[in-house]
């Protein structure tokens, strides 16, 4: 199968949808979704839905300020480095795995732009 550009809301969602089955199923991450989040799934990936597309696509209609709640989160459970390079690598297979080309890469950059920033604020608050 050859792979295409992230291009439209159907593939973000397949990204999204493809990216969740994999972290929920990780070893190192997927308790913070499920035990200390308790994420509820079918609530939780509409909003992954609007974040990315309206990061990748300037078409979404995404609202809030996920810094809050990582933070909330952080209170729970500290969020460390281990957990923040475990979810970019997930995210930079999925991505690779399904996609190619520059917005494709751009949402590699992005994750690890908005990562790195929310491992610098839960350090800074868990000192």
């Amino acid at each position: 199968m050859s792979k295409k550009d992230i291009s439209n809301k159907e593939d973000v969602e397949l990204l999204v949808d493809s990216f969740y089955a994999k972290v929920l199923k990780d070893d190192t991450i997927a308790y913070i979704f499920t035990d200390v989040a308790k994420m509820n799934v079918p609530e939780h990936m509409p909003i992954m839905y609007n974040f990315w597309a309206t990061i990748l696509l300037s078409k979404g209609t995404y609202v809030g300020n996920p810094m809050d709640k990582h933070f909330a989160l952080n209170e729970k459970e500290a969020l460390k480095k281990e957990h923040f390079d475990r979810w970019l690598k997930l995210w930079f297979d999925t991505v690779d795995e399904l996609f190619t080309g520059s917005k494709a890469e751009e949402a590699k950059t992005r994750a690890s732009t908005i990562g790195r920033l929310m491992l610098f604020k839960m350090e800074e608050a868990n000192h």
